[in-house]
């Protein structure tokens, strides 16, 4: 399987920077640093950074204060050798040239360990960060998305291998018939190309996508190279899911195994069951109502600020404007369960809407295991309660339980982010046909 983890610096849940040990810092780069080089250690395909363009008082510890990801892993190609390197960056409020440079430059000094983590925004205060009112529609989002990363990819393949000749010699420095322009005009952009940075031995970046309503499933099944996916447990909902987007690949000439699923899990350890248990209800007990009740909004994408903590879950439609895949999930989950308003809070305070599983390292591998062997997940994001502790024990134990079950590498094989994730070599780069329409 395939694992990642997903960076927080004062931990994943909302209270993880309260427990003995936590770090109280997103913005600590001794302590990032150390982080990555733990996934190193554990052999990890993926050290995986999120963003987002707004600050918000009542948000998770870890957004209120954070460092620009694609900065962050850069320096972080510096201080480790193996490990892939995810940054999150919105289309909603970027440029694609800049992106590709971006990304393209990331990927040299990495030598091909970057990922493209692609999100539209989601959320409408992030616009008056940048001149606008509110953020467009939905679906309206993904379609300028998707021409987006067309874009991004089609620069990225303006370069042919070999392109720069630098012959002492003759003095003949680029071979131009290697370099080809882009010509893109589509309904958002129109961009000439080509860029401005040779292409990168190890190939393109890779793109990482964790969109769930229809237009992301979309996305993901035309350009992705690995899936951050929302479940709550429910092995049935997973499945289908599952299969649905493996099913998508075939439309756009894709095998199955050409795009690793990952779901997002919040696994709490101890040396028991019991003792895990024990460590969950005391992260538990440090939950705020008010934050709570303002990240299950945010989730769910519609303001719950009014209804009765102990009532039902009030009959709220599972489209929105914001995120869908964790409104979908959580209201199927809240209504399959007879959840109250109280426990969806505590479930979304917990890992924001993630699935969250407790026990001994035994028990943890346990799970993985069913989920891996049944079809239901080709691996895992691990988000951590807290760091550096609760990362640790997943490294120091239930990575070697999964090593004992031949479930999970016990080096690496290569050195790029592709050899990790078996998606083979990079395709050659070829001439970029004219006029895209994206």
């Amino acid at each position: 399987m395939h694992l990642g983890v997903f960076w927080l610096g004062t931990g994943n849940h909302s209270a993880g920077w309260r427990y003995e040990g936590g770090a109280t810092s997103n913005c600590n780069w001794p302590l990032v640093a150390a982080g990555a080089q733990t996934a190193e250690r554990g052999k990890f395909d993926l050290f995986f950074i999120s963003d987002s363009l707004v600050m918000d008082p009542g948000d998770h510890p870890s957004f209120v204060s954070r460092f620009e990801p694609t900065t962050l892993i850069g320096a972080l190609s510096a201080v480790t050798r193996c490990i892939g390197l995810g940054a999150t960056v919105s289309t909603s409020f970027s440029e694609p040239y800049n992106v590709a440079r971006t990304f393209a430059t990331l990927h040299h000094i990495s030598d091909g360990r970057t990922a493209w983590n692609v999100v539209t925004s989601s959320h409408n205060a992030a616009a008056l960060n940048f001149g606008k009112e509110r953020l467009q529609e939905h679906d309206l989002r993904y379609e300028i998305a998707n021409e987006f990363v067309d874009v991004v990819k089609g620069l990225w393949g303006t370069w042919d291998q070999g392109a720069i000749v630098a012959d002492k010699a003759t003095g003949v420095f680029l071979d131009t018939a290697k370099v080809h322009p882009l010509e893109h005009k589509g309904r958002f952009y129109s961009i000439k190309g080509p860029l401005n940075i040779e292409h990168c031995p190890h190939g393109n970046p890779l793109i990482v996508q964790a969109g769930g309503s229809p237009p992301g499933q979309e996305l993901s099944a035309r350009s992705a190279d690995l899936v951050f996916s929302v479940v709550n447990g429910h092995q049935p909902s997973a499945k289908t899911a599952y299969d649905g987007l493996k099913q998508r690949l075939a439309k756009y000439g894709r095998a199955p195994e050409d795009l690793p699923i990952l779901p997002g899990v919040m696994p709490i350890i101890g040396e028991t069951n019991e003792q895990a248990k024990e460590q969950l209800d005391k992260l538990q007990s440090w939950l705020s109502p008010k934050n709570a009740l303002s990240l299950v909004s945010q989730r769910i994408g519609h303001d719950i600020s009014g209804f009765p903590l102990d009532g039902p879950i009030p009959d709220l439609p599972s489209t929105t404007d914001r995120g869908q895949a964790f409104s979908k999930t959580l209201l199927e989950m809240a209504r399959r369960e007879n959840m109250t308003l109280r426990d969806l809070y505590n479930l979304t305070a917990a890992a924001r809407g993630h699935w969250v599983i407790y026990g001994s390292p035994r028990r943890i591998a346990d799970i993985f295991e069913e989920w891996f062997r049944g079809g239901m997940a080709d691996g895992f994001i691990i988000m951590p309660a807290y760091f550096p502790g609760a990362f640790d024990d997943f490294v120091n134990f239930v990575v070697p339980e999964l090593q004992r079950r031949d479930l999970f590498r016990m080096d690496y094989s290569g050195s790029t982010l592709r050899d990790h994730l078996g998606l083979g070599p990079p395709p050659a780069n070829r001439k970029v046909e004219s006029d895209r329409a994206g």
